[in-house]
C-alpha cells in the first residue's frame, strides 16, 4: 500500500507475450500524445527490451521502425548448447547496436528488469550493470534460449516469476502503477498437438499468477491479442501496434479520473488495512460494556 498520496509519479510495467509486445509500442504511442509523462518503467522478456529503448530516450518512430523486423527468427542463433537450442546474442548485438553497451543505471527513466534465477525460482530484479545481458535474461525462455549468467546468477526468463512486473514499480517509487498484460485473453488455443498442450499448460500457470499479481496494481490495460501470434506479427504489425494504441486511449480519461479520485482509493484501502487491528478491541470493548 502505498501512504503517500501526494505521490503522482506514474510507474509502467511492461508485460511479456512474444512478438505480441508491438502493442506496446502503442500504448507508449498512446500515453505520449496524452501527455502522460513516465517517472519509472519496468519490463518483462518482450517488456523489458521495449522498456529499456524507451528509458534510454529512443524515439517511438524509431522504436516502430526497429519492432518490424522483431520476430522469432530475427533474435535467435542457433547453439549447440546442453542448456538450450538457441542464444540471444542476436538481441544483444542488437541493443549495442541501437543504445550502446550501457548500463542500467544509466537509463534517462528508472529502469528495472524482470528475471528469474534458475537455480533458486527466486525473482531478480536489475537495475544496475550491463543493459544488454539483463534483457537478453529477461527474454531467456527455459529449454529454449540458453540462460544468461549474471553475478553468478543462471537467470532466464522473468515472466517465471512475474510477467508483469508491477510489484517493481513500488519499490522504485512510482505513486501511481499502471500495468501493460499482453495476455487478457480468457481462452487459448485448441490443443492440436503436444506442443500446444505444453505451450497452454505454460500460458495458464503464468496467467493465473499474473492475475493475482495485477492486484497490486493502481491501474491495468489487459489487451486481448489472442489472434496474434507470439512468434512472428510482421505482417500484422500496424494492426497489433493499433491494438495498443486505440486500447490505450479509450482507458486514458479512466486514469486521468483515477489521478483525480485516488484520496477515496487510499482511503479505502486505509480503512481495509486498520480495521482488520481496530475489529478485535471493538469487540473486546463491545462485550465488557454489555
Amino acid at each position: 500500500m502505498k501512504w503517500n498520496i501526494f505521490n503522482s509519479r506514474i510507474g509502467l510495467a511492461l508485460g511479456g507475450g512474444g512478438a505480441r509486445g508491438i502493442a506496446h509500442i502503442g500504448v507508449l504511442k498512446a500515453l505520449e500524445e496524452s501527455n502522460i509523462r513516465i517517472s519509472y518503467i519496468s519490463g518483462t522478456s518482450i517488456g523489458a527490451l521495449i522498456a529499456s529503448y524507451y528509458a534510454f530516450g529512443k524515439d517511438l518512430n524509431d522504436i516502430k521502425e526497429i519492432g518490424k523486423d522483431l520476430n522469432f527468427t530475427s533474435v535467435i542463433g542457433f547453439s549447440l548448447h546442453k542448456k538450450g537450442i538457441f542464444s540471444t546474442k542476436s538481441i544483444e548485438n542488437m541493443i549495442i547496436r541501437d543504445l550502446g553497451n550501457v548500463n542500467i543505471e544509466d537509463a534517462s527513466i528508472p529502469l528495472a528488469i524482470c528475471t528469474t534465477d534458475i537455480s533458486s525460482g527466486e525473482q531478480v530484479v536489475l537495475r544496475h550493470g550491463n543493459l544488454a545481458k539483463a534483457v537478453c535474461a529477461s527474454t531467456a525462455i527455459p529449454g529454449i534460449f540458453i540462460p544468461i549468467e549474471v553475478e553468478n546468477r543462471t537467470l532466464i526468463d522473468g515472466g517465471i516469476s512475474e510477467n508483469v512486473p508491477i510489484s517493481l514499480l513500488d519499490k522504485m517509487g512510482a505513486g501511481i502503477t499502471l500495468g501493460i498484460n499482453l495476455n487478457g485473453s480468457k481462452s487459448y488455443p485448441a490443443p492440436k498437438d503436444m506442443i500446444t498442450i505444453m505451450s497452454n499448460a505454460i500460458d495458464i500457470a503464468i496467467d493465473l499468477r499474473t492475475k493475482d499479481q495485477l492486484r497490486k496494481a493502481d491501474f491495468v490495460i489487459s489487451l486481448n491479442l489472442e489472434k496474434y501470434s507470439r512468434l512472428d506479427n510482421s505482417k500484422q504489425f500496424e494492426e497489433i501496434y493499433n491494438e495498443g494504441y486505440q486500447h490505450t486511449k479509450q482507458k486514458i480519461n479512466d486514469l486521468f479520473w483515477y489521478k483525480r479520485i485516488r484520496l477515496a482509493f487510499y482511503l479505502k484501502k486505509l480503512y481495509l488495512a486498520v480495521i482488520p487491528f481496530k475489529l478485535p478491541n471493538m469487540l473486546i470493548w463491545w462485550k465488557e460494556k454489555t
